[in-house]
């Protein structure tokens, strides 16, 4: 796949205690993304967050969870990253979790995988 210039990276924002099947959510994302053959997707885990269920919830300034957030970005071409937002959309729904899933412009440098049948010897 050629993947530069323009492009989009589709952000998603979800609890590392959210699940859906069975499995956690951030997991069942990734593998969504496999199975869909995006460009490419990562996932690292937060210190800490807040968003949409806390504002107006707690008294207290901040309210520690032991739930981190979990961030998956995933890069494509634009009209697959719509395609694919609709899969996490229900993906989310089927967690019944809350997160945040947006999209942001990028430009893609350089799109490359090492090709390991050549013998470096």
């Amino acid at each position: 796949m050629n993947l530069e210039g323009n492009a989009k990276k589709l952000k998603i924002i979800v609890g590392e205690d959210d699940v859906v099947y069975r499995r956690p959510l951030f997991e069942a994302i990734l593998f969504a993304a496999k199975k869909y053959k995006v460009a490419g997707a990562t996932v690292y885990k937060g210190i800490m967050s807040f968003g949409a269920g806390s504002l107006n919830n707690n008294s207290k300034v901040f309210t520690m969870s032991d739930d981190k957030p979990v961030v998956i970005e995933i890069i494509d071409r634009e009209e697959r990253i719509a395609d694919f937002s609709e899969v996490i959309k229900d993906l989310l729904k089927k967690s019944h979790s809350g997160g945040i899933i947006y999209v942001e412009d990028v430009n893609v440098i350089l799109y490359s995988h090492t090709d390991i049948s050549i013998n470096n010897y």
